[in-house]
């Protein structure tokens, strides 16, 4: 073959040549963007520093469009810079040398410069992921964490299955229960990992600031009892009364077969005549005639069950061999309000209680009053996961008038204490509130990841950092929720890396609420394509098996979903009746996908199922 058989055609060393001053270009401003970032970069812990410069750069590359350039390389058979985020310039330096090649100048960057290293990145990465979360097992990239039910506290076999079925960090979260639950809760999974040989880190979620709506007036005092029946109709439980003295708290037997026994104060001595087998009639709040017999009977209450459900009111008279008695103790019902497609509402700071039954405009209690005057008409507040949207129209002082732009055309209901959203209002609001302070010292004392909710801004992790201390020996998690959260992730995580043990949490359900559905599928991605560029580790969050953590069968959306998440370091599991059965669906696709996928990169290892 002659030499001139050997020559690229003139026209793909023509390509080679615009495409090399496009990279030349393209690496030349990624030295003038890091001296822009020059002083947040030097002020990250060492451990950072390379995921730092990495995040600086990608950030710079994502915010160009590099399509055409991209389709270009892939003609001459270059890297496309589709997985760039582990060391963006190693990615553009082995490309220009493929392009140097092309056109006879050979290798411009030394061989040894690019090779490994994106390997070494991933070593940083996992490194990091290892000091934050704990070893991952068995070839698996991703860790399990999982979310303690109260139960966990004095349950310890609970926290076993757990550990037995694949969880390797626990979640507690500090919306619930106090301190003397939580370190119950942490010595149960410190025996539990003890006694199967694995480490397993507690990661506590402090509240943050707590928008909800406020209390409604409550509903009628009236309970029911109901039976449990088969789908042809066939009884399987009765209906069940817990009668007890007037004085004396209702302690209803554990165990009983069906839905759950209402209790019933009655009179002492109406009580004292009660026998086993005795009747008890009455007409329940619908007019209609019920009787339930006697099946059990101690000094704390009787048990009476029926064959028909019946609504038992406050003051119902109740009957039994000619003696009567009034039935007291019966719970005022929740009430839930009903929202509509257009109506106007008052979000205001100054009722306590919504009464749905005031006439004039629905005025439904803020819990964070101070923060209305901050809200502008034009926002959107948005109820209960998203479930109601509403526009400002005005502000009025400590009142914002609404006009609702998302329901039910038949209503949508909405209870007290239901979460609100501000997407788009600017919050003077801290990250940690004084009570989240007085919990983290706790978190610090005796767990090993403090989960921070609320973060906007740099400023945001600037302030949690101090609350931390700099040189604490405990986790730090952001929890990325917020659309500001979102729009700032690179400032968030460029402060976020003055801390040394650092990760990010991906909240998919917050982050569904306020950016709408429509934008769930680009930006969870991008948030998780920048902390890998920074080498910061990563927990997806939120429905991940949610479906068969409750009834036990996932949905084949599920499982793909599932799958995708594992791509992070770490994937959260809600608490649920089927949780065990969960971590383990999870746990085997962790240990299966970890040998044939890298974050966003495919591993080509044999598919065996083909073998003949």
């Amino acid at each position: 073959m002659s030499a001139e058989d050997n020559q690229t055609p003139g026209a793909e060393k023509e390509l080679a040549r615009s495409l090399a001053a496009r990279i030349d270009e393209l690496l030349a401003n990624l030295d003038a963007e890091q001296a822009q970032f020059a002083d947040a970069i030097a002020q990250v812990a060492p451990q950072h520093a390379f995921g730092a410069r990495n995040l600086v750069d990608y950030a710079y590359l994502r915010s160009q469009d590099l399509s055409e350039l991209q389709d270009r390389l892939s003609d001459l058979g270059a890297t496309r810079l589709t997985t760039a985020e582990p060391d963006v310039r190693s990615r553009l330096k082995a490309a220009r040398n493929v392009l140097g090649a092309i056109i006879g100048e050979g290798f411009v960057y030394p061989h040894a410069e690019v090779a490994g290293a994106f390997a070494l990145a991933d070593e940083v990465l996992e490194h990091h992921a290892t000091t934050l979360l704990g070893p991952g097992r068995q070839e698996a990239h991703s860790r399990i964490m999982v979310t303690l039910p109260a139960e966990a506290a004095d349950d310890l076999d609970l926290v076993r299955g757990f550990v037995a079925s694949g969880m390797q960090l626990a979640r507690i979260n500090c919306a619930h229960d106090d301190e003397t639950v939580w370190a119950k809760m942490i010595a149960n999974v410190h025996t539990a990992a003890a006694q199967a040989g694995v480490e397993i880190k507690v990661s506590m979620d402090l509240a943050g600031p707590k928008l909800r709506t406020g209390a409604i007036t409550p509903g009628p005092q009236v309970g029911r009892a109901r039976v449990t029946r088969t789908e042809a109709g066939e009884i399987t439980s009765p209906a069940k009364l817990w009668l007890y003295p007037e004085g004396t708290e209702p302690v209803v037997p554990e165990g009983l077969k069906g839905r759950p026994a209402l209790p019933v104060g009655v009179k002492p001595d109406w009580f004292a005549e009660l026998e086993v087998s005795s009747e008890v009639r009455f007409y329940d709040n619908r007019g209609s005639r019920r009787a339930f017999t006697v099946t059990r009977l101690s000094e704390a209450g009787a048990l009476a069950e029926g064959k028909q459900n019946a609504y038992v009111a406050e003051g119902t008279l109740l009957e039994h061999d000619y003696l009567r008695t009034r039935a007291t103790g019966i719970p005022h019902t929740e009430r839930r309000l009903r929202i509509y497609p257009g109506q106007e509402l008052i979000l205001s700071g100054e009722v306590a209680v919504c009464d749905p039954d005031q006439p004039g405009t629905l005025r439904i209690p803020f819990s964070l009053p101070e923060i209305i005057p901050a809200i502008k008409p034009g926002e959107q507040v948005l109820f209960d996961d998203g479930r109601i949207a509403a526009v400002v129209t005005k502000v009025d002082g400590a009142e914002a008038h609404l006009k609702v732009t998302r329901a039910f055309e038949g209503g949508t209901t909405l209870a007290a204490n239901k979460g609100i959203n501000l997407p788009d209002s600017e919050l003077p609001l801290p990250s940690l509130t004084p009570l989240d302070l007085q919990h983290l010292e706790f978190v610090k004392a005796n767990a090993d990841i403090a989960a921070i909710s609320f973060i906007r801004d740099a400023k945001d992790v600037a302030a949690v950092i101090d609350a931390m201390g700099i040189d604490s020996e405990t986790g730090l998690v952001l929890k990325i929720e917020t659309i500001p959260a979102y729009e700032n992730i690179r400032e968030v995580l460029l402060e976020g890396m003055r801390y040394k043990n650092l990760g990010i949490m991906i909240a998919r359900g917050d982050l569904a609420v306020e950016l709408g559905f429509k934008r769930m599928g680009e930006v969870p991605r991008f948030i998780s394509a920048m902390a890998e560029a920074g080498h910061v580790p990563t927990i997806l969050a939120t429905q991940v098996l949610e479906t068969m953590a409750k009834s036990g069968l996932p949905s084949r959306a599920e499982i793909t979903d599932a799958a995708y998440a594992l791509r992070a370091e770490c994937v959260m599991l809600n608490k649920g009746p089927h949780i065990n059965d969960a971590i383990g669906v999870l746990a085997y696709l962790s240990r299966k996908l970890g040998r044939s996928q890298r974050k966003n990169r495919i591993l080509l290892r044999k598919i065996r199922s083909w073998d003949k």
